[in-house]
């Protein structure tokens, strides 16, 4: 059991830095919930749902990836500690990186049934900040030393 959730967790993190939308989405069961804790996530049910918004959400994650920093596994559950790094395209590619923690559960044919998405949205939130400010003074000719 905790070797078919540990193969879940690793082939949903692998298609994910593939930027693979049907892939990723062929990780997930039919009714699949995934909740963002973060008031900035978007909380969905169901796979056709989740897939719908995988495109959008690759396109302005840019260089979307994710390294895994720790994982634990438990019977059916995982938890899925990461460093999450992206160019966010409406935000005129600023750089973000941000340390989260998936919460997983798997169900009995391999497919994650249930994410809980941990992250600290008031951090990418400052991270935009400094972007948006240093290419503000970038654009006025001075500089930060």
């Amino acid at each position: 059991m905790e070797e078919r959730t540990r193969a879940a967790a690793l082939r949903y993190l692998a298609a994910l830095n593939r930027h693979d939308a049907d892939a990723v989405a062929a990780c997930v069961a039919e009714n699949f919930v995934n909740e963002h804790v973060s008031s900035m996530g978007r909380d969905v049910v169901g796979r056709e749902a989740y897939r719908e918004r995988l495109d959008g959400f690759l396109a302005d994650f840019a260089d979307l990836k994710y390294v895994m920093d720790d994982l634990v596994i438990r019977d059916v559950r995982a938890v899925l500690a990461y460093t999450m790094s992206f160019r966010l395209v409406p935000a005129g590619h600023a750089p973000v990186r941000v340390r989260g923690v998936f919460r997983l559960w798997v169900d009995a044919d391999g497919l994650i049934a249930r994410r809980i998405d941990y992250w600290d949205g008031s951090e990418v939130r400052r991270q935009l900040a400094a972007a948006s400010s240093s290419a503000s003074s970038a654009g006025s000719g001075t500089s930060a030393v």
